[in-house]
């Protein structure tokens, strides 16, 4: 392989963080919004489950935002990747943008149907099989993509299915629990908040099994994984990564029993932060794993300099109307009768 020019090295590397970024903001923001609808399916009454589709009502268009824009910067910034990887996660990706079809279909007919029960199972199957659907394309990371020397995908429409992909989507599901049951403790009161107190715990420590099995079966059995984690300097903050998830881990837990309204959610952001701190160490530099990288998926520098000054102007702009947004409907989701 030539030496590639500082462009063409800076540029990728930019590119991928990027990506990262908007990933990280997506599954954190959209994150809540699809544990709340799994949660919404367990809700006893419909007059709870009124008050947790409320809690959303005003904020779960714009975290979606995320998605597109993860989407349109993939295409743009790594062509092959985008090719490849949709190619191989075909079904997958049905399965979440099924998933997300139902979840807005549901939510806003619900609203002015005389009988809402169809529409509640909708929106909780919906949001499960988004997250399902992203469950598995996320186990395709670890389990690698099968592609030839050009970095197409040459492999079987099921090699998404495995155990292990089986695994890892059920342990995001239940972070999806998690992080929708710490913004339910914020967003409710009374017996309704008590009961996501419940379900925060319960998430909280089938998310840390799922996770651990992650970590330890990750470079045991990808040799790349192993061969890139285990030597100096990444083997040190490959090792402290998961220290530091497991004090906040400990931290959530005990902010749980101590009842605590604000630090769950911030304690569950952090434990997200660092799997995403984790899960791009793994990854680095390969964009479709294991075997092409981004400079070998990247467009043109041309290309990668244009998107970039268009990017770096809507972000601040997405992230201040998120920002906004959350300011202006902050604060609790009160039943009328109380």
């Amino acid at each position: 392989m030539e030496p590639l020019e500082p462009l063409q090295q800076f540029l990728p590397q930019v590119w991928f963080f990027i990506l990262g970024l908007f990933l990280f903001l997506y599954v954190l923001l959209d994150g809540f919004d699809l544990g709340v609808g799994i949660l919404s399916l367990t809700a006893s009454t419909e007059e709870r489950r009124s008050i947790l589709m409320t809690s959303l009502g005003n904020v779960w268009d714009a975290n979606e935002t995320w998605l597109v824009l993860m989407g349109g910067s993939l295409f743009g910034a790594f062509p092959l990747a985008y090719a490849t990887i949709l190619n191989a996660l075909y079904l997958p990706a049905v399965i979440m943008v099924v998933g997300l079809i139902l979840r807005a279909v549901s939510f806003e007919f619900r609203e002015n149907a005389d009988n809402k029960l169809v529409w509640n199972i909708t929106f909780g199957v919906g949001s499960f099989l988004a997250a399902l659907g992203q469950g598995f394309a996320l186990g395709s990371v670890f389990e690698g993509i099968t592609v030839d020397a050009a970095g197409h995908f040459v492999g079987g429409i099921w090699d998404w299915l495995t155990w292990r992909s089986v695994i890892v989507a059920l342990t995001l599901i239940q972070s999806y629990v998690l992080i929708g049951s710490t913004y339910l403790i914020l967003k409710t009161t009374g017996d309704l908040q008590k009961i996501h107190y419940k379900t925060a715990i319960i998430a909280t420590w089938t998310t840390l099994a799922g996770a651990l099995f992650i970590t330890i079966s990750t470079p045991l059995m990808s040799e790349q994984a192993r061969s890139q984690l285990f030597t100096a300097p990444l083997i040190y903050i490959f090792g402290l990564i998961p220290i530091l998830a497991i004090i906040c881990v400990f931290l959530l837990l005990r902010s749980l029993y101590q009842r605590r309204e604000n630090s769950p959610l911030v304690y569950t952001f952090l434990v997200f932060c660092l799997s995403f701190i984790g899960l791009g160490f793994v990854i680095f530099p390969n964009i479709i794993p294991p075997s092409v990288t981004i400079y070998e998926a990247a467009a043109a520098p041309s290309s990668l300099v244009f998107m970039l000054t268009f990017i770096g102007f809507l972000i601040p702009i997405v992230l201040f109307y998120n920002i906004y947004n959350y300011i202006v409907f902050r604060g609790k989701i009160v039943n009328e009768g109380e």
